[in-house]
C-alpha cells in the first residue's frame, strides 16, 4: 500500500489564487493524500472559495481538515497544521503557488528508495499573477551541506519540500519567532545531521509578486540575522554575519549617507577580521 502523504496549505488573503492551489493538489497523480487547509485570518473571499471546494476535496482525499481563525502568522499556522497530519510524509504549499501533477509521486518514490534521506526538494517554474511562466530554476546539485545552506549557497525551494513527518515533529516543527522559517528549518535539520536531497526536475510553480518578502533585501538580511543567532557557535557564523551586516549597511546608508556607509563598512570589516583571529 502507498504511504499516506499529508499536504498542508496555509492560506492568507489569496482569494485570486487559492482555488488553483487546491486544484493543483487535487490533480496529483499520487492517490493517498490527506489535505490540511488552515486559513490564517483572511479578510478577503479566501474562506468562501475554500468552502466551495471542500465537497470535491472530500471525494478526492482520504481525509480533509479545514479551519479558519484569527491571524497568528505562518509558523504558528504550520505548527497547528502539523498536529492534524497523520501521513508518513508531509508537504507544504503556499496558497498562491502550484504543485505540478507528478510532484508527490516523484518525491515519495525517491524517499521510499533512499531511507537515509529526510527531505527532498526539486526545481520550479516561476509564474506571474496571471499564471504565465516567466522563468525557471533547476539546480544540478543533488545534496547540500550545513555549510552550503548557512552560506546561502543552496537552492532548495520551500514550495517543493517533502519531509518525513516524524522528523519535523521530533524537532518541534517551526519556530514562531522567525519569519524566514524555511532557512531556519533547513539549518536545524542539517545541524542535527539529517540529510536533504534535490531532484533536478521541476516539481512546482512559484508565483512571483512585487510584494514577495524575498525581494526586500534589508528585511531579509535582518530576519536572517535573527536565525543566524541560533548558530553563533558554528564555524561559519562570523563570515555569514559579516555578509549580512554588509547588506544591511548598504541598504540603510549607501544612498542616504555615503560617508557613514563607508565608515560603517570599514568597521564591519575590522570586526570580522578580529573575530577570525
Amino acid at each position: 500500500m502507498q504511504p499516506l502523504v499529508s499536504i498542508v496549505i496555509p492560506c492568507y488573503n489569496h482569494e485570486c489564487f487559492i482555488e488553483d492551489t487546491i486544484q493543483s493538489v487535487i490533480d496529483q497523480t499520487y492517490e493517498r493524500i490527506e489535505l490540511i487547509i488552515i486559513d490564517d485570518g483572511s479578510i478577503d473571499l479566501s474562506v468562501a472559495k475554500i468552502k466551495a471546494m471542500l465537497p470535491i476535496c472530500q471525494k478526492r482525499f482520504e481525509s480533509v481538515y479545514f479551519t479558519t481563525r484569527p491571524n497568528k502568522g505562518v509558523c504558528a499556522t504550520l505548527n497547528e497544521a502539523l498536529t492534524h497530519c497523520h501521513g508518513k510524509y508531509v508537504s507544504f504549499i503556499a496558497s498562491d503557488d502550484l504543485m505540478l501533477p507528478q510532484k508527490t509521486f516523484i518525491q515519495v518514490k525517491y524517499l521510499e528508495n533512499h531511507a537515509d534521506i529526510t527531505g527532498v526538494f526539486g526545481g520550479i517554474f516561476l509564474i506571474n499573477d496571471q499564471g504565465e511562466v516567466v522563468g525557471e530554476r533547476v539546480s544540478q546539485i543533488t545534496e547540500y551541506t550545513f555549510e552550503d545552506v548557512i552560506k546561502s549557497k543552496h537552492d532548495l525551494p520551500a514550495l517543493t519540500q517533502m519531509y518525513l513527518l516524524s522528523v519535523l515533529k521530533d524537532i518541534d516543527g517551526f519556530d514562531p519567532n522567525i519569519k524566514i522559517e524555511d532557512w531556519d528549518l533547513l539549518l536545524r535539520l542539517l545541524q542535527k545531521k539529517y540529510k536533504l536531497a534535490y531532484i533536478p526536475e521541476k516539481l512546482a510553480k512559484y508565483r512571483v509578486h512585487n510584494t514577495n518578502f524575498s525581494k526586500n533585501s534589508l528585511r531579509m538580511a535582518i530576519e536572517m540575522q535573527k536565525v543566524l543567532e541560533k548558530f553563533k557557535h558554528e564555524p561559519y557564523y562570523s563570515y555569514v554575519n559579516y555578509r549580512l551586516n554588509r547588506t544591511i549597511l548598504r541598504e540603510r546608508f549607501k544612498k542616504r549617507n555615503p560617508i557613514k556607509y563607508y565608515i560603517m563598512k570599514i568597521i564591519n570589516k575590522m570586526n570580522y577580521i578580529r573575530s577570525t583571529i
